[in-house]
């Protein structure tokens, strides 16, 4: 049989290579060099791999599979079955049929699929749910593959739906294995714990530590399909709150790895941004930068304080990472500075990438020489009081915006605006997709300034 797998990842390759082996024909792309055996046959475009494939197998990432259906279906046979295998929403299943679709012509036939369980561990004979008009068709060409495919439906996105639904156990376990290992390793009890947590998997240690390098390796990826997974469930993501949780934990796991991301952030103004996310976001335009920052883009490090109070900065302070934000909710209270030159210098150390508040700050001028960026309601020379009580990462009220602890901040000299975790990478390819709309409006507006004025 003529097989094309598109996207030789881990999963992609294995498939390919595990299909080639038993003698089979397959065609395989994947844009990076990534080093496969030399049974399977690398092409340089998906039109190519696809063309007189019997069954296409698209592993290409779920931000890529809508793409790689439409540059694949004018080069599809009417009986090809195009099994689209990337983790994501039932919705974006029929995105990808209607890809498929789009030509206008008959063509092949769309299967929405989901592996269950580990690659790495059960090769090509890992199990495959299927769903669609043609999940038996494709179901009988998988076995005859060497596959383990099992047919759940003919409604389009329904293995989607079950695997979502899964994730909710198996991220939300990943993601408690890890934050009870996390709090072992603080308390010093390390050993104990892997003990009692090897003792409740059935796979012992080897499942303890899959769960756990899992989590960590595929934190932002998995962080984003446990929100696809709220977005499944029946009511409000308060209903589920473990999941919730795992989501946030992933998401917060992400934040060591995310320096790109926060980099093309920040080349955004924050005004498309804004476009970008529905106007909403944006802080009060009384929040504004102290002296002439440059942009910056970073995780929130909550605050909330009373106002004039600042005793909670303090404690952010130690709790601060690398390329956080302090994110300060002190009530909209400008008499009295939060913060000044002292905590500029201590934050410029611990690697704080800015300060954003609904209150005052002072030493402007120092705030400017040391190059560390502030956004502030006011600026007031009268210092803070340091009696407490406040709150350290948990979800603050500031200038008309909530910001949970995690959440992207994006400051520049318009103002500040606050992009929810789970919506980043949407928010960033829309802003990206504001800025290219304008630039092509503006050079429309000087090619006919040009022409009026020759």
């Amino acid at each position: 049989m003529r097989v094309a797998v598109l996207g030789l990842g881990e999963a992609g390759r294995t498939f390919a290579e595990g299909f080639a082996r038993t003698g089979h024909e397959v065609s395989g792309y994947d844009p990076a060099e990534v080093a496969v055996n030399p049974s399977v046959h690398r092409r340089p475009s998906i039109a190519q791999a696809v063309d007189g494939a019997e069954v296409v197998l698209s592993l290409t990432t779920a931000a890529h599979a809508v793409a790689a259906a439409q540059e694949a279906a004018p080069h599809l046979g009417r009986d090809a079955v195009y099994i689209d295998l990337n983790s994501g929403s039932p919705r974006l299943k029929e995105q990808v049929r209607d890809a498929l679709s789009g030509t206008g012509e008959p063509g092949a036939e769309v299967v929405d699929g989901a592996v269950i369980g580990s690659v790495r561990r059960f090769g090509e004979r890992v199990q495959v749910l299927l769903a669609g008009p043609a999940a038996e068709e494709a179901r009988r060409r998988l076995v005859e593959l060497g596959g383990n495919p099992e047919t759940v439906g003919t409604d389009l996105g329904a293995a989607s739906s079950r695997k979502l639904l899964r994730s909710v156990f198996m991220k939300g376990l990943g993601a408690l294995v890890s934050e009870s290992m996390d709090a072992a390793d603080r308390a010093g009890e390390s050993d104990w714990m892997g003990e009692q947590i090897a003792v409740a998997l059935a796979d012992g240690d080897a499942g303890r530590d899959r769960l756990r390098s899992g989590t960590m390796l595929h934190a932002a990826r998995r962080g984003r399909e446990l929100a696809d997974s709220l977005t499944g469930l029946d009511g409000p993501a308060s209903d589920w709150p473990v999941t919730s949780g795992a989501r946030e934990y992933h998401l917060r796991a992400a934040r060591t790895s995310d320096g790109d991301l926060v980099e093309r952030l920040a080349a955004i103004p924050t005004a498309a941004l804004g476009d970008a996310g529905d106007r909403l976001g944006l802080m009060t335009s009384r929040i504004k930068p102290v002296w002439e920052a440059p942009a910056v883009a970073g995780r929130a490090l909550t605050v909330w304080t009373r106002p004039g109070d600042n005793a909670a900065v303090h404690r952010a302070l130690d709790a601060a990472r690398a390329g956080d934000i302090l994110v300060v909710a002190a009530g909209g209270h400008a008499e009295r500075a939060l913060m000044g030159e002292l905590i500029a210098e201590r934050a410029v150390s611990k690697g704080i990438r800015a300060f954003i508040t609904d209150g005052a700050v002072r030493d402007a001028r120092e705030l400017a020489e040391i190059g560390f960026p502030v956004w502030a309601a006011g600026i007031s020379p009268a210092g803070p009081y340091k009696d407490g009580p406040g709150r350290t990462e948990v979800p603050v009220s500031i200038g008309g915006v909530v910001c949970q602890p995690g959440d992207y901040v994006v400051a520049d000299s318009d103002g500040v605006i606050v992009v929810p975790s789970a919506e980043v990478e949407s928010v960033l390819r829309r802003g990206q997709a504001v800025l290219a709309d304008e630039e092509r409006r503006r050079d429309e507006i000087l090619r006919r300034r040009g022409k009026a004025g020759s």
